[in-house]
């Protein structure tokens, strides 16, 4: 069994605001068991930390291609990611939904 752990940064873009995704990533990271944070960002996309496995990981990817019902995913673009970035993940929290920048 592999217990690697992967980090992954990434921007999501295209309808991903106003159509629940934020709560939609939140609620399929706890039922993969990954670990990080999701926020929209002021541009309208919406940018993600993903902790976990590999496998995890992909699965969450592969999830964020697709987007909850009413979204239409254009990109998921992957950003130079660091152990760091799950600082905004807030204290007794798996995975947090943070505020918009």
């Amino acid at each position: 069994m592999n217990q690697r752990r992967s980090i992954r940064h990434v921007v999501i873009s295209g309808r991903v605001q106003r159509v629940g995704f934020r709560a939609w990533v939140e609620r399929t990271a706890l039922v993969t068991g990954v670990e990080g944070w999701v926020r929209n960002r002021s541009d309208g996309s919406v940018e993600a930390v993903f902790a976990g496995s590999p496998e995890q990981i992909e699965t969450m990817l592969h999830a964020c291609r697709q987007g909850p019902r009413n979204a239409a995913v254009e990109a998921v673009e992957e950003l130079a990611s660091a152990p760091d970035d799950l600082a905004g993940v807030r204290t007794g929290e798996r995975f947090s939904v943070l505020p918009t920048i």
